[in-house]
């Protein structure tokens, strides 16, 4: 069939899902506009009326468990510090100064459970471990878990490492510039390019700054691997900076999304988000769906979504789990971030932002094509932490774009999230990542053998 020109660049389907796509967006904002501006009793009205819904059709409530109860403690706990309290932690807060000007949150976890530092913001002495989160993300996620056993920073913590976790520019915890107003454009004018060259570094040249260490060892989930790629392969002395990266779930080229109409969309034309979202924050309303929606139904929504965008079934991660985690699930990042995804997917390369808006036709002999990132010359230790179920990771192509010196580890049955939040991660994760640790950090011989007891499996 002839195509017509501008008309004719999409499909059919891809003109329906384009079409489709629009009014969600413009229901979405309705509702978010009117949600804004309703008071609080009329926002509790629609909870309290979907929980009747649910129970209609699901059957009336149980008794809360011990783990539904805590379950719900950490649903509704605020910020990094409220969660930590619930298991008796104490941590400390920093501000991290890029070069561009975004100021970051950082937090810390310099002891062990039910202690407080007389001398905060200086050096323990112990090994540092520094843990960095993924797209839409903030560092709330390493510590929403149901069993300390299974939260990462706990258990290292208890283990005596000082643990330090990241946050990305633009997210809940690190809004501000000295330059750019949040609610301006040039504040979200950012990707993941701006991640490795400014946030990574900084944040780690703070850490070391402060803790009088060497280097630390680096644990990233998900995009936060793709920055620790990125970064590594453009600043040869941050290498020794990091003696050791864990990837869990690594992300570096995701072949494409499980929702065919939506991948197909985005890759005949990534700049397409612009239209939907703008040149600020993504879907900055779902705070506002969390607010006014059931905890399960919540729940619900965000498998489904996950199940049609990714086909991730969330089988490994207990109810309980998804009701505490997906409340601190989702933080702000910049369309633009997202745009980028797209056009590695598209490109099937890790590159660099690609500032043509319409790329020019891909040929075989076509002379333009944006810069890669040099991953193949990173030099510190690498150990990938995989599951063989997870859509985003293709393992064979991650592997011919890293250094020969890199491992990988096979993690069976397990999705993207679940290696976040999986119920056995304290059996299948953490030791692996433990073990990583205490062959290539600083000073192995102070991490203590005795950490939090893991508890049995569990499936509520």
């Amino acid at each position: 069939m002839a195509r017509v020109p501008l008309i004719g660049r999409l499909s059919p389907r891809e003109y329906a899902a384009l079409v489709f796509g629009f009014l969600f967006i413009a229901f979405e904002f309705v509702l978010r506009i009117t949600v804004l501006f309703l008071p609080r009793p009329v926002i509790a009205w629609f909870t309290d009326h979907s929980r009747s819904l649910y129970h209609y059709f699901f059957g009336p409530p149980k008794p809360k468990s011990p783990t539904a109860s805590l379950a719900e403690r950490i649903r509704r706990a605020r910020d990094f510090a409220e969660l930590c309290a619930i298991f008796g932690y104490v941590p400390e807060e920093h501000v991290v100064l890029t070069k561009d000007g975004y100021l970051l949150n950082l937090h810390r976890l310099p002891t062990k459970k039910g202690h407080k530092r007389t001398r905060p913001g200086t050096s323990t002495g112990q090994p540092v471990v520094y843990l960095h989160h993924g797209l839409l993300m903030n560092s709330e996620i390493w510590v929403c878990l149901t069993d300390e056993a299974r939260s990462l920073p706990f258990v290292l913590a208890e283990h005596g490492f000082d643990v330090w976790l990241g946050n990305n520019r633009g997210n809940k915890y690190s809004k501000k510039n000295i330059f750019h107003n949040s609610n301006s454009t040039k504040f979200w004018d950012y990707s993941i390019d701006e991640f490795a060259w400014h946030d990574i570094p900084d944040s780690i040249a703070y850490i070391l700054d402060t803790t009088n260490e060497p280097s630390v060892s680096y644990v990233g989930f998900s995009q936060g691997t793709a920055q620790a790629f990125a970064a590594l392969s453009i600043h040869p002395r941050l290498n020794q900076k990091v003696n050791v990266f864990i990837a869990l779930a690594p992300a570096m080229n995701p072949e494409r999304l499980s929702a065919p109409v939506v991948d197909g969309l985005m890759k005949s034309s990534p700049t397409l988000m612009y239209l939907f979202f703008g040149r600020k924050s993504i879907l900055s309303s779902a705070t506002m769906w969390q607010s006014i929606l059931y905890p399960p139904i919540f729940s619900a929504l965000i498998d489904a979504s996950l199940t049609f965008l990714f086909a991730w079934r969330g089988a490994n991660i207990p109810p309980s789990q998804k009701i505490a985690a997906y409340a601190h699930l989702y933080s702000f990042t910049s369309v633009k971030a997202v745009v980028h995804w797209f056009q590695i997917m598209r490109n099937a390369t890790f590159q660099m932002y690609d500032d043509e808006l319409i790329s020019p036709v891909r040929t075989s002999n076509s002379s333009y094509r944006p810069a890669r990132f040099p991953t193949k010359n990173i030099v510190t230790p690498i150990v990938l932490l995989w599951g063989d179920h997870d859509s985003l990771v293709d393992i064979d192509a991650m592997l011919a774009e890293l250094p020969d010196h890199t491992v990988e580890k096979r993690l069976r049955g397990y999705e993207h999230l679940d290696i976040l939040w999986g119920k056995d991660v304290h059996h299948d994760v953490i030791p692996e990542v433990i073990d990583a640790l205490k062959a290539h950090c600083n000073n192995p011989d102070k991490i203590l053998s005795n950490g939090i007891k893991s508890p049995p499996s569990s499936s509520n």
